[in-house]
Protein backbone atom coordinates (compact mmCIF):
# COMPACT_ATOMS: atom_id res chain seq x y z
CA UNK A 1 0.00 0.00 0.00
CA UNK A 2 1.08 3.71 -0.26
CA UNK A 3 2.56 4.95 2.82
CA UNK A 4 3.44 8.49 4.18
CA UNK A 5 6.23 9.98 2.23
CA UNK A 6 9.54 10.23 4.91
CA UNK A 7 11.32 13.26 3.95
CA UNK A 8 14.84 13.81 5.45
CA UNK A 9 14.14 17.59 6.92
CA UNK A 10 11.66 17.87 9.71
CA UNK A 11 11.35 21.19 8.40
CA UNK A 12 10.58 19.56 5.33
CA UNK A 13 7.60 17.60 6.36
CA UNK A 14 6.13 20.41 8.18
CA UNK A 15 5.96 22.39 5.02
CA UNK A 16 4.75 19.97 2.62
CA UNK A 17 1.93 19.22 5.55
CA UNK A 18 0.94 23.03 5.73
CA UNK A 19 0.95 22.91 1.59
CA UNK A 20 -1.42 19.87 1.48
CA UNK A 21 -3.72 21.67 4.27
CA UNK A 22 -3.69 25.43 3.11
CA UNK A 23 -2.00 26.01 6.56
CA UNK A 24 0.48 29.23 6.66
CA UNK A 25 0.73 32.43 4.50
CA UNK A 26 3.40 32.40 1.45
CA UNK A 27 4.96 28.77 2.13
CA UNK A 28 6.20 30.17 6.04
CA UNK A 29 4.64 27.99 8.54
CA UNK A 30 2.29 29.18 11.22
CA UNK A 31 3.32 28.51 14.83
CA UNK A 32 -0.50 29.31 16.13
CA UNK A 33 -1.51 26.48 18.30
CA UNK A 34 -4.35 25.65 16.14
CA UNK A 35 -2.21 25.09 13.38
CA UNK A 36 0.06 22.52 15.00
CA UNK A 37 -2.98 20.34 16.73
CA UNK A 38 -3.78 20.02 12.60
CA UNK A 39 -0.45 18.99 11.89
CA UNK A 40 0.46 16.85 14.52
CA UNK A 41 -3.16 15.32 13.81
CA UNK A 42 -2.52 15.22 9.74
CA UNK A 43 0.99 12.99 10.88
CA UNK A 44 -0.85 10.48 13.32
CA UNK A 45 -3.95 9.80 11.02
CA UNK A 46 -1.31 10.19 7.78
CA UNK A 47 0.64 6.79 9.64
CA UNK A 48 -2.38 4.61 10.33
CA UNK A 49 -3.60 2.17 7.84
CA UNK A 50 -6.42 1.48 6.08
CA UNK A 51 -9.52 -1.08 6.45
CA UNK A 52 -10.88 -2.05 3.13
CA UNK A 53 -14.53 -3.47 2.64
CA UNK A 54 -14.17 -5.99 -0.24
CA UNK A 55 -16.96 -7.04 -2.00
CA UNK A 56 -16.69 -10.62 -3.41
CA UNK A 57 -18.67 -12.48 -6.60
CA UNK A 58 -21.88 -13.83 -5.39
CA UNK A 59 -21.71 -16.55 -8.08
CA UNK A 60 -19.74 -15.75 -11.11
CA UNK A 61 -16.11 -15.45 -10.21
CA UNK A 62 -15.78 -13.07 -13.42
CA UNK A 63 -18.05 -10.18 -11.01
CA UNK A 64 -14.95 -9.53 -9.14
CA UNK A 65 -13.41 -6.27 -9.80
CA UNK A 66 -9.74 -5.32 -10.71
CA UNK A 67 -9.25 -3.06 -8.03
CA UNK A 68 -10.97 -5.89 -5.76
CA UNK A 69 -7.79 -8.36 -6.68
CA UNK A 70 -4.99 -5.64 -6.41
CA UNK A 71 -6.54 -4.54 -2.73
CA UNK A 72 -6.40 -8.18 -1.65
CA UNK A 73 -2.98 -8.80 -3.10
CA UNK A 74 -1.57 -5.79 -1.37
CA UNK A 75 -3.32 -5.86 2.16
CA UNK A 76 -1.49 -6.91 4.74
CA UNK A 77 -3.30 -9.33 5.87
CA UNK A 78 -7.31 -10.67 4.87
CA UNK A 79 -10.35 -10.99 6.87
CA UNK A 80 -12.16 -13.57 5.92
CA UNK A 81 -15.71 -15.06 7.50
CA UNK A 82 -14.73 -18.34 6.34
CA UNK A 83 -10.96 -19.28 5.41
CA UNK A 84 -11.46 -22.13 3.58
CA UNK A 85 -14.18 -20.59 1.06
CA UNK A 86 -12.17 -17.47 0.87
CA UNK A 87 -8.64 -19.40 0.51
CA UNK A 88 -10.82 -21.04 -2.81
CA UNK A 89 -11.29 -17.88 -4.22
CA UNK A 90 -8.05 -15.97 -3.38
CA UNK A 91 -6.41 -19.03 -5.24
CA UNK A 92 -8.00 -18.76 -7.96
CA UNK A 93 -6.32 -14.80 -8.71
CA UNK A 94 -3.53 -16.38 -7.68
CA UNK A 95 -3.68 -14.08 -4.47
CA UNK A 96 -0.52 -15.37 -1.92
CA UNK A 97 -2.19 -13.48 1.04
CA UNK A 98 -2.65 -14.20 5.00
CA UNK A 99 -5.79 -15.22 6.08
CA UNK A 100 -7.59 -14.84 9.18
CA UNK A 101 -10.64 -15.49 10.21
CA UNK A 102 -13.18 -13.33 11.22
CA UNK A 103 -16.64 -14.24 11.46
CA UNK A 104 -19.86 -12.97 13.81
CA UNK A 105 -19.06 -15.70 16.45
CA UNK A 106 -15.54 -13.77 17.28
CA UNK A 107 -15.88 -10.34 15.67
CA UNK A 108 -16.46 -8.89 19.05
CA UNK A 109 -13.83 -10.45 20.62
CA UNK A 110 -10.84 -9.45 17.66
CA UNK A 111 -11.91 -6.21 16.92
CA UNK A 112 -10.14 -4.88 19.24
CA UNK A 113 -6.67 -6.44 17.99
CA UNK A 114 -7.74 -5.49 14.67
CA UNK A 115 -7.91 -2.10 15.64
CA UNK A 116 -4.52 -1.81 17.05
CA UNK A 117 -3.31 -3.11 13.71
CA UNK A 118 -4.71 -0.74 11.82
CA UNK A 119 -3.80 2.02 14.30
CA UNK A 120 -0.28 0.08 13.80
CA UNK A 121 -0.34 0.92 9.99
CA UNK A 122 -2.14 -2.35 8.48
CA UNK A 123 -3.97 -2.31 6.12
CA UNK A 124 -6.32 -4.72 5.87
CA UNK A 125 -8.98 -5.92 3.93
CA UNK A 126 -12.34 -7.21 5.25
CA UNK A 127 -14.12 -9.89 2.73
CA UNK A 128 -17.42 -12.05 3.32
CA UNK A 129 -17.84 -15.35 1.94
CA UNK A 130 -19.75 -13.80 -0.97
CA UNK A 131 -21.14 -10.38 -1.67
CA UNK A 132 -20.42 -7.21 0.44
CA UNK A 133 -19.39 -7.74 4.41
CA UNK A 134 -21.62 -5.49 6.69
CA UNK A 135 -24.63 -6.94 4.04
CA UNK A 136 -26.28 -9.62 6.22
CA UNK A 137 -22.68 -10.66 6.69
CA UNK A 138 -20.15 -9.54 9.45
CA UNK A 139 -18.35 -6.44 9.02
CA UNK A 140 -20.63 -4.14 10.83
CA UNK A 141 -19.49 -3.85 14.29
CA UNK A 142 -15.81 -3.61 12.70
CA UNK A 143 -16.34 -0.75 10.64
CA UNK A 144 -17.67 0.69 13.32
CA UNK A 145 -14.82 0.34 15.88
CA UNK A 146 -12.56 1.10 12.94
CA UNK A 147 -13.94 4.64 12.37
CA UNK A 148 -14.77 5.23 16.18
CA UNK A 149 -10.72 5.16 15.98
CA UNK A 150 -10.34 7.68 13.33
CA UNK A 151 -9.27 4.94 10.73
CA UNK A 152 -9.99 5.45 7.29
CA UNK A 153 -12.27 3.05 6.14
CA UNK A 154 -12.69 2.51 2.60
CA UNK A 155 -15.54 -0.08 0.78
CA UNK A 156 -14.99 -1.22 -2.68
CA UNK A 157 -18.01 -1.08 -5.11
CA UNK A 158 -19.16 -4.66 -6.25
CA UNK A 159 -21.31 -7.21 -6.17
CA UNK A 160 -23.95 -7.38 -3.79
CA UNK A 161 -27.39 -10.28 -4.42
CA UNK A 162 -30.55 -7.90 -3.30
CA UNK A 163 -29.21 -5.48 -6.45
CA UNK A 164 -29.65 -7.68 -9.08
CA UNK A 165 -32.80 -8.84 -7.59
CA UNK A 166 -34.37 -5.96 -7.14
CA UNK A 167 -33.80 -4.64 -10.36
CA UNK A 168 -34.77 -7.71 -12.64
CA UNK A 169 -37.66 -8.46 -10.50
CA UNK A 170 -39.95 -5.71 -12.77
CA UNK A 171 -41.18 -4.06 -9.35
CA UNK A 172 -40.28 -0.27 -8.81
CA UNK A 173 -36.53 -0.16 -7.49
CA UNK A 174 -36.38 3.54 -7.04
CA UNK A 175 -37.27 3.89 -3.54
CA UNK A 176 -37.22 0.15 -1.22
CA UNK A 177 -36.42 -1.08 2.11
CA UNK A 178 -33.87 -4.12 2.34
CA UNK A 179 -35.04 -6.47 5.45
CA UNK A 180 -32.63 -8.96 4.83
CA UNK A 181 -33.00 -12.13 6.81
CA UNK A 182 -36.49 -12.24 9.16
CA UNK A 183 -35.95 -13.06 12.61
CA UNK A 184 -36.40 -17.05 12.66
CA UNK A 185 -38.44 -17.17 15.78
CA UNK A 186 -39.05 -14.31 18.33
CA UNK A 187 -39.86 -10.92 16.78
CA UNK A 188 -41.14 -12.45 13.05
CA UNK A 189 -44.30 -12.09 13.58
CA UNK A 190 -43.80 -8.83 15.08
CA UNK A 191 -41.44 -7.80 11.82
CA UNK A 192 -44.17 -8.98 9.31
CA UNK A 193 -47.26 -7.22 11.08
CA UNK A 194 -44.78 -3.82 11.17
CA UNK A 195 -44.12 -4.40 7.26
CA UNK A 196 -48.30 -4.51 6.21
CA UNK A 197 -48.68 -1.08 5.95
CA UNK A 198 -45.12 -0.53 4.14
CA UNK A 199 -45.42 1.02 0.81
CA UNK A 200 -42.08 0.95 -0.70
CA UNK A 201 -40.84 -2.44 -2.35
CA UNK A 202 -39.33 -4.82 -0.16
CA UNK A 203 -36.24 -6.91 -0.06
CA UNK A 204 -35.38 -10.16 2.02
CA UNK A 205 -32.86 -12.80 1.89
CA UNK A 206 -33.92 -16.63 2.99
CA UNK A 207 -32.52 -19.99 2.79
CA UNK A 208 -34.04 -22.74 0.36
CA UNK A 209 -34.76 -24.63 3.64
CA UNK A 210 -37.45 -21.94 4.23
CA UNK A 211 -38.35 -20.31 1.48
CA UNK A 212 -41.92 -22.05 1.05
CA UNK A 213 -42.48 -21.06 4.90
CA UNK A 214 -41.43 -17.37 4.41
CA UNK A 215 -43.68 -17.06 1.44
CA UNK A 216 -46.50 -18.36 2.70
CA UNK A 217 -46.45 -15.62 5.79
CA UNK A 218 -45.76 -12.75 3.10
CA UNK A 219 -49.25 -14.35 1.41
CA UNK A 220 -50.93 -14.04 5.05
CA UNK A 221 -49.74 -10.50 6.10
CA UNK A 222 -49.50 -8.83 3.01
CA UNK A 223 -52.28 -10.80 0.79
CA UNK A 224 -51.66 -13.55 -1.86
CA UNK A 225 -52.41 -11.19 -4.64
CA UNK A 226 -49.49 -9.08 -4.08
CA UNK A 227 -46.66 -8.93 -7.26
CA UNK A 228 -43.48 -11.04 -6.23
CA UNK A 229 -39.92 -12.36 -7.37
CA UNK A 230 -38.32 -14.85 -6.03
CA UNK A 231 -34.61 -15.03 -7.30
CA UNK A 232 -32.44 -17.52 -6.70
CA UNK A 233 -28.90 -18.86 -7.81
CA UNK A 234 -27.89 -15.03 -8.63
CA UNK A 235 -24.91 -15.13 -11.40
CA UNK A 236 -24.49 -18.57 -11.47
CA UNK A 237 -25.73 -20.90 -13.94
CA UNK A 238 -28.88 -21.68 -12.72
CA UNK A 239 -29.91 -18.44 -11.66
CA UNK A 240 -33.43 -18.05 -11.92
CA UNK A 241 -36.75 -15.60 -11.16
CA UNK A 242 -40.24 -16.23 -10.47
CA UNK A 243 -42.50 -13.68 -11.30
CA UNK A 244 -46.24 -13.36 -10.27
CA UNK A 245 -48.52 -13.20 -7.75
CA UNK A 246 -47.46 -14.67 -4.27
CA UNK A 247 -49.99 -17.36 -4.84
CA UNK A 248 -48.29 -18.01 -8.08
CA UNK A 249 -44.99 -17.81 -6.67
CA UNK A 250 -46.06 -20.13 -3.85
CA UNK A 251 -47.73 -22.49 -5.75
CA UNK A 252 -44.13 -22.44 -8.47
CA UNK A 253 -42.37 -23.81 -5.45
CA UNK A 254 -45.00 -26.23 -4.25
CA UNK A 255 -44.18 -28.35 -7.27
CA UNK A 256 -40.80 -27.66 -8.03
CA UNK A 257 -38.24 -28.31 -4.76
CA UNK A 258 -36.40 -24.79 -3.82
CA UNK A 259 -32.74 -25.01 -4.30
CA UNK A 260 -30.30 -21.95 -3.94
CA UNK A 261 -29.97 -18.65 -1.83
CA UNK A 262 -33.25 -16.56 -2.45
CA UNK A 263 -33.76 -12.62 -2.45
CA UNK A 264 -37.18 -12.75 -2.78
CA UNK A 265 -38.89 -9.59 -3.51
CA UNK A 266 -41.90 -7.98 -2.84
CA UNK A 267 -43.85 -4.68 -3.87
CA UNK A 268 -44.96 -2.50 -1.77
CA UNK A 269 -48.81 -1.61 -0.56
CA UNK A 270 -50.81 -0.49 -2.90
CA UNK A 271 -51.49 3.61 -2.37
CA UNK A 272 -54.07 3.64 -5.05
CA UNK A 273 -57.84 4.33 -3.87
CA UNK A 274 -60.08 1.44 -5.20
Amino acid sequence: MQRFKVFFCHGRLIKYICQRKGIGHHNKVSRSHGDSQVIYQYIATSTMGTLYIVPTPVGNLEDITFRAIRILKEADMVLAEDTRTSGILLKHFDIKNHLISHHKFNEHGTSAGIVERLKGGADIALISDAGTPGISDPGFYLVREAAAAGITVQCLPGATAFVPAIVSSGLPCDRFCFEGFLPQKKGRATRLESLKDETRTMVFYESPYRVLKTLRQFAEYFGGDRQASACREISKIHEESVRGTLAEVIAHFETTEPRGEFVIVVAGKSTKKE
